[in-house]
């Protein structure tokens, strides 16, 4: 083991005796009684392994015993990774700066005791394809290609219109090209080595930014291609439902549960299905979308938590400012076949409404 505190996480003196890592109460833990033992807190960057410590810490006049105390007692709190060399070695200089926060955060989020070295795998190793490249598009695949993602591809031929250029994604640039190559070049800009290339490979996730077509979730289905739909209109911002083929609610799900409530639906959908959009999403909207957006992706991808749009979407209504997670339940009459499983893993009461971080 190569001992390093967590990323992220700085130590700052309580009083005299007592040293806390990290600064807000939410993640921080305090050593009291520590003295002298301290100087322990300054070999713990992950360039030594855990004898090497050790034996460094007794040239500070720190005893092996009590260093090894302060060591057992960080790991317990868990503010102590062991440092992948590994993966620092395997990752150009620049890459390697550029993701160290993305390292830190998963570390500390997910509390990991690899420094994020098993996330990050996760991430260079997957494949996200997003269907359709306006603003909100951009924005996901832009915020997926920085975060690690190794593959990430745009599907949209439509040229770049002036509306779809904004905050974190297209520029004006670009307008006239097509979308799905103002994204690659976008993401070449500031994820240089993430392919943008389908090579005809199957993705690990598809994002549906745009209304999709019955065919084109069916086809996913079909596929068993796990896939979210994210969009914003109307000044309203929809991320969800992520939809895990034959295990939970469908989009067709989704709209079987509307048309239960409103016999009408199916007319409006297929109406909005075709109709010409230019849809009221201000920038921020856009990139609020797209944010929560991607960190769900993220989320399934990483695979230390489970998303909340699993059987739910997220919903803001503008001005307002609170997301609210709305459940979606697997629907009797879908062919999709998640109406077998057990309510508990099917999801709940349909349409019910909550803020999201209750």
């Amino acid at each position: 083991m190569r001992p390093a505190l967590k990323a992220g996480l700085q130590p700052v003196w309580r009083n005299r005796d007592t040293l806390q890592i990290g600064v807000d109460p939410r993640r921080a833990v305090a050593l009291e009684g520590i003295g002298p033992a301290a100087a322990v807190i300054s070999l713990l960057d992950g360039s030594r392994d855990t004898q090497t410590v050790l034996s460094m810490a007794r040239a500070y006049g720190v005893p092996e015993q009590a260093a090894s105390r302060v060591l057992d007692l960080l790991a317990l709190a868990g503010v102590l990774d062991d440092f992948p060399a590994t993966l620092h070695r395997s990752l150009p200089d620049e890459l390697r700066a550029r993701l160290a926060p993305e390292l830190a955060t998963a570390s500390l989020a997910y509390a990991d005791g690899d420094g994020g070295a098993r996330t990050l795998a996760r991430r260079r190793s997957s494949y996200v394809r997003v269907h359709g490249a306006g603003r909100i598009g951009a924005g996901i695949a832009t915020l997926l290609a920085a975060s690690g993602v190794g593959r990430v591809v745009c599907v949209d031929p439509m040229p770049v219109s002036p509306s779809d250029t904004g905050a974190g994604g297209l520029v004006l640039a670009d307008v006239g090209t097509p979308r799905d190559e103002a994204v690659a070049g976008a993401i070449a800009r500031i994820a240089p080595e993430v392919t943008t290339r389908d090579a005809g490979l199957a993705p690990d996730l598809a994002v549906l930014t745009v209304l999709p077509s019955p065919d084109l979730a069916a086809a996913l289905a079909n596929a068993g291609v796990p896939h979210l739909a994210a969009r914003a209109a109307e000044a309203i911002g929809v991320v969800g439902p992520l939809v895990t083929p034959g295990r939970s609610a469908c989009l067709r799900c989704v709209d079987l549960r509307r048309s239960d409530g409103d016999t009408d639906w199916p007319k409006i959908l297929a109406q909005a299905t075709v109709a010409a959009d230019l849809s009221a999403c201000d920038n921020l909207l856009a990139c609020m979308t797209a944010t929560l957006a991607a960190a769900q992706a993220l989320a399934f991808i990483d695979g230390a938590v489970s998303p909340v749009t699993v059987n739910g979407t997220l919903e803001v209504v503008l001005p307002a400012w609170q997301w609210r997670r709305r459940t979606w339940s697997p629907h009797s009459d879908c062919t999709c076949g998640a109406r077998t499983l057990p309510r508990t893993m099917a999801g709940a009461v349909p349409g019910t409404a909550q803020h999201a971080g209750d």
